[in-house]
């Protein structure tokens, strides 16, 4: 993984209704970067701002306030069709649903083919099939689909369609927004060893969206906590497991099933109480700080110190478990 930031998220927020009664702030005043060759994952639960996240990267929804750069320029100042054509060949998304982010009236030929054709990356169709046919070897696809319709295939072949089409213009970063969420257990794996493969073969970059630790820890380089919009905990997945800081983070983690049906009796769940945590916003002392090298939670400066401590303790006990 390079140090170099393929993606700089500045301040990014998105309110829906804004000054309204029914105001919603999907996403509150994030920032972090992306570095080029490494998968980021983005955890939390539902409603928490990770797929909003995604789709402000993608430019699918525009953002309210901050800025989002991407391979040094910044996207909103991308508007005419060439412009997003241009960024839109550099990052792709692969979807939560399988069948709907496909359309049922296209071959996958048509599928995978369609954006190599916009982009005039082939002269004519054989080249374009020709393309399509070592885009499903590599996702591990008979080159006969290629002729087929969506609706012949299971959901597991569905989303091996939809990352053909993703990594067809050979982008340099991918999201892949709860990639993996409606498919089945076994299918999972497949779809997260393939991710991995392809991001070696490629030299891609992933933002990986989900709500499954379990399976974001074993993708991932650096993992994001995300609740009500903001981001609260942010540091490599090992650290985000072994030494979690914030509260909202050890709830989450407490809350991973264990394959132990004797253990799964006995653990303890952590709860968590976001109304004992409120802070002003309009605190200049409040933001995400820097606890450890690399390891950043969501508080005010005032508890630095304690974290730090935590962080310690956490360290001490991991260390005495691996000796003892």
């Amino acid at each position: 993984m390079n140090k170099n930031p393929i993606i700089q998220i500045k301040g990014v927020k998105k309110v829906y209704n804004q000054g309204k009664a029914n105001e919603v702030r999907a996403v509150d005043d994030i920032t972090f970067d992306i570095y080029e060759g490494e998968t980021f994952g983005l955890v939390g639960e539902s409603g928490s701002g990770k797929s909003t996240t995604g789709k402000l990267l993608m430019k699918l929804e525009e953002i309210t306030d901050g800025q989002i750069i991407f391979l040094g320029d910044n996207i909103q100042n991308k508007k005419n069709r060439k412009d997003l054509l241009a960024f839109r060949k550099n990052i792709q998304m692969i979807f939560q649903d399988p069948y709907a982010s496909l359309n049922p009236r296209l071959t996958v030929k048509e599928i995978i083919g369609g954006p190599l054709e916009v982009h005039q990356l082939v002269k004519n169709k054989k080249e374009r099939d020709d393309r399509v046919y070592e885009l499903l070897d590599l996702v591990g696809l008979n080159r006969s689909f290629a002729n087929r319709y969506p609706r012949e295939f299971s959901g597991g072949q569905c989303q091996r369609i939809g990352i053909a089409r993703a990594i067809a213009l050979e982008p340099k970063c991918i999201i892949a927004d709860e990639a993996i969420s409606a498919l089945d257990v076994s299918i999972q794996a497949q779809i997260v060893n393939l991710l991995r493969s392809l991001k070696k073969k490629e030299n891609l970059t992933y933002l990986f969206i989900a709500h499954d630790l379990s399976m974001v820890k074993y993708i991932s380089d650096r993992i994001g906590v995300m609740n009500r919009g903001k981001l609260l905990e942010l540091a490599t997945a090992d650290d985000i497991y072994h030494y979690p800081l914030h509260q909202y983070t050890e709830s989450l983690l407490s809350a991973i099933p264990e394959p132990d049906p004797i253990s799964e009796k006995t653990r303890t769940r952590i709860g968590y109480d976001e109304t004992k945590i409120t802070y002003d916003e309009n605190d200049p002392a409040v933001g995400l700080y820097e606890i450890v090298p690399g390891h950043f939670v969501y508080c005010h400066q005032q508890e630095i110190a304690m974290y730090q401590e935590k962080h310690e303790t956490l360290k001490a006990k991991q260390e005495t478990a691996v000796f003892s």
